[in-house]
C-alpha cells in the first residue's frame, strides 16, 4: 500500500554561530551552480579563493545579532511549522532544508522509516528562482534518483499570486500598518540580473516592459515579474496608494549588475523625498532569517534613522502564524490529490 507524506523545505542554516560553522555553510551554499551561476573553476576561486577567506566572521557576527536560545531562527520557525501542520494533517510531515542540516535527503529518509513512498515536496518560497525553487527541485531530484529510485515527488508551485497566500499576507501587514506610515515598502530578496535571462524560456525578456504584460509564458519563472505580482495584489487588497508603495531588491553580493533598485539605497533615499515614517515587509521570505532580522529590522533601520527617518516598522514573516499553516495545509492537500490521478 502506497503511503503519502510531506516535506517542507527551507534555505538552511549554519550549525551554529562560530566561524567554522558559518563557513562551512557558506561554502556549501555558494558553491551551488544556481546561486553563483559561473563555471566550476570559476565559482570555486571566487567562493573558495576570497569569499570564504574574508565573509565567514562578518556573517558569523551578524548570526549573533539574531541567535536565539532555541538556535537558528529559520530552523527553530520551520520546526514549529512542522509541528503544528502535523496536528492538522493526517499523513507525516518532515523538514529538510536546500544546505546544512537537516538535509533534503534526511527528510526524505525520515519519511520514508514511516512507510511513505509518494512525498508532497513544498519549496519555502513564494516566488520562483532558479537559486530557490529550481535548486531544490534539482536538488531532491538527485538525491530520489540515488537513493530513493521507488519514490514519488509531487512539488509545489510558487504561490506568489495565490488568493489564499496573498490574503493570509494582507493580514500580517494589516496588523501592523496603518496610516499614520508615509510609506510600505516592499523589499525582495535580490538576484543578479542574469538569471532573468536565464530562466526565461522565450528569450525575450528586457527587464521592463515585459513583466507588465497581461500573457506572457516566461512570467511562470521570472522572480521579478512575480515579485512585483505579489505587491500589486497586496496592494490592491490593502486598498494602498501607488504613491505610498516602495518595491526594493536586498541582499546583493560581489559587483555584478541585480535586479533594481537597491533596498539599501532606496532606505537612504526615502526621508528626503518626503517618506520619514516607513513599514517594511518582505515577501520573498515566509521564515524570519538573517536577511529579514539582520539585514532589514537591524541594518535597515539603521540606514532609514540615520539618513533623516522618523519611524520604522518591520513587519515580521508569516513565520509559524496559525492562518499561515492553514495556508500550507491546503496547498498540500491540492498536490496530495493529485496523486490519485497516476
Amino acid at each position: 500500500m502506497s503511503k503519502k507524506g510531506l516535506l517542507l523545505v527551507n534555505l538552511g542554516s549554519p550549525k551554529s554561530t562560530s566561524v567554522n560553522d558559518v563557513k562551512e555553510y557558506l561554502g556549501e551554499f555558494l558553491m551551488d551552480e544556481r546561486v553563483i551561476d559561473y563555471n566550476w573553476i570559476l565559482r570555486s576561486l571566487l567562493v573558495k579563493g576570497i569569499i570564504l577567506n574574508t565573509r565567514p566572521s562578518k556573517s558569523a557576527e551578524a548570526y549573533q545579532k539574531i541567535w536565539t536560545d532555541a538556535g537558528s531562527p529559520l530552523i527553530v520557525v520551520t520546526e514549529k511549522i512542522k509541528n503544528k501542520l502535523q496536528n492538522i494533517i493526517d499523513i507525516p510531515v518532515e523538514i529538510g532544508m536546500r544546505y546544512a542540516e537537516p538535509s533534503i535527503e534526511h527528510g526524505i529518509s525520515k519519511l520514508v522509516e514511516q512507510g511513505v513512498d509518494k512525498i508532497v515536496l513544498f519549496p519555502l518560497y513564494p516566488q520562483y528562482a532558479m537559486s530557490t525553487t529550481e535548486s531544490v527541485i534539482i536538488k531532491a531530484e538527485k538525491v530520489r534518483k540515488e537513493k530513493f529510485p521507488f519514490v514519488k515527488i509531487n512539488y509545489i508551485e510558487p504561490f506568489y499570486k495565490k488568493d489564499i497566500y496573498i490574503n493570509c499576507l494582507v493580514e500580517s501587514i494589516r496588523d501592523k500598518f496603518s496610516n499614520d506610515f508615509d510609506g510600505l515598502l516592499f523589499s525582495y530578496h535580490g538576484i543578479p540580473e542574469r538569471h532573468i535571462y536565464k530562466t526565461d524560456p522565450t528569450n525575450t525578456c528586457n527587464l521592463s516592459d515585459c513583466c507588465d504584460r497581461e500573457f506572457n509564458p516566461s512570467h511562470q519563472f521570472c522572480y521579478r515579474h512575480q515579485c512585483f505580482e505579489t505587491t500589486n495584489k497586496v496592494i490592491e487588497k490593502l486598498n494602498l496608494s501607488r504613491e505610498k508603495t516602495i518595491v526594493s531588491f536586498q541582499s546583493r553580493l560581489g559587483k555584478d549588475k541585480w535586479i533594481e533598485p537597491y533596498t539599501d539605497s532606496t532606505l537612504k533615499a526615502l526621508p528626503s523625498k518626503g517618506i520619514k515614517r516607513l513599514a517594511v515587509v518582505c515577501p520573498a521570505f515566509v521564515s524570519d532569517c538573517l536577511e529579514t532580522l539582520e539585514e532589514i529590522a537591524m541594518e535597515g533601520k539603521e540606514i532609514f534613522l540615520d539618513n533623516g527617518g522618523e519611524t520604522y516598522e518591520y513587519i515580521p514573516c508569516l513565520n509559524d502564524n496559525d492562518s499561515w499553516v492553514h495556508v500550507i495545509k491546503t496547498l498540500c492537500e491540492e498536490k496530495i490529490d493529485d496523486f490519485y490521478l497516476l
